[in-house]
């Protein structure tokens, strides 16, 4: 599913829009990009936690040459599912 089709999901399921339910899906996914940059976990109960995490320095090799290289530490996003939505994966 992509996000044009979660759209039309969502207007279908709630009785809105395509254009209202854009406009929130919108709202929500910029909402939880800024609060987890901030470094806030967002936590929706029964379906998962964002979080922002630090990654280590490390060596790796390049695919093509084979040669080892630095991959410098970064800062990532992270997802952990809540146990509602393991639940209902399995």
């Amino acid at each position: 599913m992509n996000k044009a089709q979660l759209i039309e999901a969502v207007a279908k399921a709630t009785q809105v829009t395509k254009v209202d339910a854009e406009e929130v899906l919108n709202a929500a996914l910029d909402t939880i990009k800024k609060s987890v940059k901030k470094g806030e976990d967002v936590t929706l109960v029964g379906f998962g936690t964002f979080t922002k995490a630090k990654r280590m320095a490390r060596s790796g090799r390049n695919p093509q040459t084979g040669k080892e290289i630095m991959i410098p530490a970064m800062t990532v996003p992270k997802f952990r599912p809540g146990s509602e939505f393991k639940e209902a994966i399995k």
